[in-house]
Parts: structure tokens; C-alpha cells; sequence
């Protein structure tokens, strides 16, 4: 479990970020979302133990990151926006070697360095040197480093930046098993139907300061998030199908919106019934509600 108490960090002058307090419970994943500059890296990096508080705390499984820095940070798993390695060493080497700082040496090392390369879908590549990764499979060795311990707390920051559509279902994929698996996540992202895809609450972080959290069934709710889909051989029993998912109205003759439900589960839907999908695309949700609350600055 994640806890944020109060956290202020100025740089000189400059507030980064001030009073920020929120929580990710084990088994969450929390969003962070913000403009560029809002406060997201430096909240995630004063959790991580990266950069020291101006004042408040992180608590990490109930170990402050202030007065017990080592083993609070070794509690977190942490991926972040520009992963920074020693690029002369062999992917496998470099696990093995930060296999050491968690008094972990010799076979079982090697073994556990293999396995998490696995994990991450770079086998193949455990003898690349790290200068020769691209920026995805950089990410996806940061993950696998941030694996190690095999913590019980991950901190994302924009992981999801530069990555292909395979790189972003993977990272994805790996939150929502994650959260299955009792994990506590802190997701940032710019992408911000990511977020609403993964997270079950939502910080909302302006000019360095919390200024919302809610449950994303509330942001749905009050976004009124809809999926408006057109149908190429619709019938009098579309509607019908539709409506079992959520609440349903004809647009037009092939159009409709259903509200409840999510793209996937749409097409699905209605693929399944025999209909030919032609366009599906999410309305309201996440981003809408972001931009009303801070009145649209930066849409």
C-alpha cells in the first residue's frame, strides 16, 4: 500500500508539488493524471525515494520514505518516462548485477535474471548490450528490473510514452494482472483512455496540487461516457442486444449509443450476434472530465 501524506516538494522557489495526499490500496491501480508540468514525475519520484520531500511523507506497506529511506524504496517497483542504464552492459548481466543489491548471487541470479527477461518479452535479447534497445524494450527492462524483489508496490511514470500498440497492451496488460494480483499501482499517463481502461480512481494533479480524486465508476457517471457505434446491417433487434449491456437509443438507422459500457464489449457484442461493426468510438469519459475541471486549459 501506497500513502502520500502531505507532500510538498519545492525546488529552490518553485513548488513542484505541495499538500498532496492520496492512497493506493494493494490490489488498485490509481491513475495520475495532469498537464505537462502539473507535479506527476515529481510525486512519483519523491514515492520512489529518487528525490527527498520538502515536507509531508510517502508511506510504503507502512514505512516512511523519510526516515527510512533504504527499505521503504526497496518496497517499490519503479518504470520510469526516460529509463536510465550503464548502456555498455548485457541485458542479463545488468539484472544480475542489480540481483546483488537484494543479496540475490550465483545461479539463482542467472536464473531469476532469465525469467524476468521472459516476463518482459525480451528473450532473445538477454545478450544485447542495453545501447542497442530501443526505447520499448528499454521500458520493458526497466519493468523487469523493477521486478527483482518482487515488490508489492509499482510506481509508472508515463510508461507508456513512445511505445508501439503492442508495447502499450503489454504495460496494460501487466497493471491489470498486477491489480488482480493484489499489487497497489500508481499509473501516470498522458494517454489518458489508458488510464480510464486501467485504473480504478483517478488523481487529478494541477500546478502541483491534488485538486480531485474520484472513483473512475463516479468520473464515468458524471462524464455521462457513452460508445456511439454504427452498425452496417442493423435490424429490428439491435437495440435489444445493445441494451443488455447498458442503456441503449437509436441515433439513425445504423448508429446507435449505449451508456455503461465499454468499446470492447460493444464490438463484441455485437459481433457475436452476427453484426457487422463498422465504427466504434468512445464520447465523454476521462479527458472530458479532466478539461471541465480545470476549465479547459490546455484542450
Amino acid at each position: 500500500m501506497i500513502e502520500l501524506k502531505d507532500l510538498t516538494k519545492y525546488y529552490g522557489r518553485a513548488r513542484g508539488i505541495e499538500h498532496v495526499t492520496f492512497s493506493v490500496n494493494n490490489g488498485e491501480v490509481v491513475g495520475l493524471v495532469g498537464l505537462n508540468g502539473a507535479g506527476k514525475t515529481t510525486t512519483i519520484k519523491v514515492t520512489a525515494g529518487v528525490l527527498r520531500p520538502t515536507s509531508g511523507d510517502a508511506i510504503i506497506d507502512g514505512i516512511s520514505i523519510v526516515s527510512d529511506k533504504v527499505e521503504a524504496s526497496r518496497r517499490v517497483g519503479w518504470v520510469p518516462e526516460l529509463p536510465n542504464f550503464e548502456d555498455d552492459f548485457r541485458a542479463k548481466d545488468y539484472l544480475v548485477y542489480l540481483a546483488g543489491y537484494y543479496n540475490i548471487t550465483g545461479r539463482q541470479a542467472d536464473e531469476l535474471a532469465e525469467r524476468l527477461l521472459a516476463e518482459v518479452g525480451l528473450s532473445g535479447a538477454e545478450g544485447r548490450r542495453l545501447r542497442e534497445y530501443s526505447q520499448g524494450m528499454r521500458k520493458r527492462f526497466a519493468l523487469a528490473a523493477s521486478m527483482i524483489s518482487d515488490p508489492d508496490n509499482y510506481l509508472f511514470d508515463e510508461v507508456l510514452n513512445g511505445l508501439d500498440p503492442q508495447g502499450i497492451a503489454f504495460f496494460r496488460k501487466f497493471a491489470l494482472d498486477s491489480r488482480q494480483g493484489g499489487k497497489a499501482i500508481l499509473f501516470s499517463s498522458h494517454i489518458l483512455s489508458e488510464v480510464q481502461n486501467v485504473a480504478n480512481r483517478v488523481v487529478f494533479i494541477h500546478r502541483g496540487r491534488a485538486i480531485a480524486v474520484k472513483a473512475m465508476d463516479e468520473i464515468m457517471a458524471e462524464a455521462r461516457a457513452a460508445v456511439k457505434v454504427v452498425v452496417a446491417n442493423p435490424d429490428d433487434k439491435v437495440l435489444d442486444v445493445l441494451s443488455q449491456l447498458g442503456k441503449a437509443r437509436a441515433m439513425g438507422r445504423d448508429s446507435f449509443e449505449v451508456s455503461g459500457a465499454s468499446p470492447d464489449q460493444v464490438t463484441s457484442q455485437l459481433v457475436a450476434r452476427g453484426y457487422k461493426v463498422m465504427q466504434v468510438t468512445q464520447v465523454g469519459g476521462l479527458e472530458e472530465y479532466f478539461f471541465s475541471l480545470i476549465g479547459g486549459e490546455g484542450s
